[in-house]
C-alpha cells in the first residue's frame, strides 16, 4: 500500500501535537491532582541530616523534625495516598521537585530567592544559624581563626556561598573541603584532615550528639547568617501551597507545632537518645505567631 507524503507529514504534524498537548498536560497538572490519580506521594528525605530528616537503622525507617511535619501534612491533605520516601541530597533535591520526581521536600532546605525562581516554599518552619563545629582540642573559637585553614562543608549548601562572602568581604582566605553529605563533611573535621566543619547549628547539634565522641567536638563562633528552612514543592501550584501552608497554619494555631519541635530538639532523639538541648528561638516563635514564607535575603535586612 502506497502511502503519500502529505499523508506522512499531516500524520507527523498530529502526532507532534498530541505529544505537546500531552506535555503541557502533564506540565500543568497540580500536585494534589497526581497525586490522587497514582494513590500515592513521594516525599524527599535526607539520610544523614538529624535532627530535620536521617535514616534509622537498618531498615530504612526515615524520622526528624521535617519528615514528621511532612507525614502530618500529608496524611491530612491526601490521607489515602500512600507515603513513598526517596532518599535525595542538598543539590539534587531542588532538580527532583522541578521535573516531578518528588512531591515534597522534607529535608533541611534554605528558602532564599534564587531557589524561589526554581521551586515554592511553604511557611517557614525553623530558622538556623549557620555556625561552625571544632574538636575541643582544636583551640578554635571564631571565624577569624580559620583563615588559611582547612573548612569542610557540603557540597550544595548555602554555608558554602556564606564562607565564600565572607572571603570576599573580609578579605580571607579559606581551604573549602567539600563533603558529598553532611557525614562526610563531619568526618574530614573529625578525622583531623578540616579545622571545622561549617553548616546549621541543628544539623551540628545532631551530628555532633550522634558521633563517636560527642563530648570532643563544640558549637563556636558568631553565626554567619540566619536562614528560614522550609518545605518545598513544585513552583506554580496555589492549591498544593495552599493546602500545605494552612495544615502548617493549624498546627502552629494549637501548639501541636512545638511539640513536634520539643521532641526533636530538646528531648532525647534515636538512635543514641541524646538531647541536642536547642530550644525554640524568639525568632521561631515569633514565626509560629505570625507565620509567613519569607527569603533569606529578608533576614539580612
Amino acid at each position: 500500500m502506497r502511502i503519500s507524503f502529505k499523508a506522512i507529514a499531516a500524520a507527523a504534524g498530529l502526532l507532534v501535537f498530541s505529544f505537546g498537548a500531552t506535555a503541557q498536560t502533564a506540565a500543568t497538572a497540580g500536585t494534589l491532582d497526581k497525586i490522587k490519580s497514582s494513590g500515592k506521594v513521594v516525599l524527599g528525605v535526607r539520610e544523614a541530616s538529624p535532627p530535620m530528616a536521617y535514616m534509622l537503622g537498618a531498615g530504612e525507617k526515615y524520622v526528624g523534625y521535617h519528615v514528621e511535619l511532612c507525614e502530618r501534612v500529608l496524611k491530612e491533605i491526601a490521607p489515602q495516598a500512600k507515603l513513598e520516601y526517596m532518599a535525595v541530597t542538598a543539590q539534587n533535591t531542588i532538580p527532583l521537585v522541578q521535573n516531578g520526581t518528588l512531591d515534597i521536600g522534607c529535608g533541611p532546605t534554605t528558602n532564599n530567592t534564587a531557589r524561589q525562581q526554581q521551586v515554592a516554599f511553604a511557611l517557614t518552619t525553623y530558622v538556623s544559624e549557620v555556625r561552625m563545629a571544632t574538636r575541643v582540642d582544636s583551640g578554635i573559637a571564631n571565624l577569624d581563626q580559620l583563615a588559611g585553614r582547612n573548612v569542610s562543608a557540603s557540597t550544595g549548601t548555602t554555608a558554602v556561598q556564606l564562607l565564600r562572602k565572607r572571603e570576599r568581604a573580609q578579605n580571607v582566605s579559606y581551604n573549602t573541603m567539600l563533603g558529598k553529605d553532611h557525614l562526610e563533611s563531619f568526618l574530614l573535621m573529625e578525622s583531623g584532615r578540616a579545622d571545622a566543619f561549617v553548616l546549621d547549628d541543628n544539623l551540628l547539634a545532631g551530628i555532633i550528639a550522634n558521633s563517636k565522641n560527642p563530648s570532643a567536638y563544640r558549637i563556636v563562633g558568631e553565626p554567619l547568617g540566619s536562614e528560614p528552612i522550609a518545605l518545598l514543592f513544585r513552583k506554580d501550584d496555589p492549591a498544593f501551597k495552599s493546602a500545605v501552608d494552612d495544615s502548617l497554619r493549624r498546627m502552629m494555631k494549637s501548639g501541636e507545632l512545638e511539640k513536634i519541635y520539643t521532641k526533636w530538639f530538646v528531648a532525647a532523639i534515636p538512635p543514641k537518645n541524646t538531647s541536642l538541648n536547642l530550644p525554640m528561638s524568639a525568632t521561631l516563635k515569633q514565626l509560629i505567631a505570625e507565620p509567613n514564607d519569607k527569603p533569606l535575603e529578608a533576614y539580612a535586612k
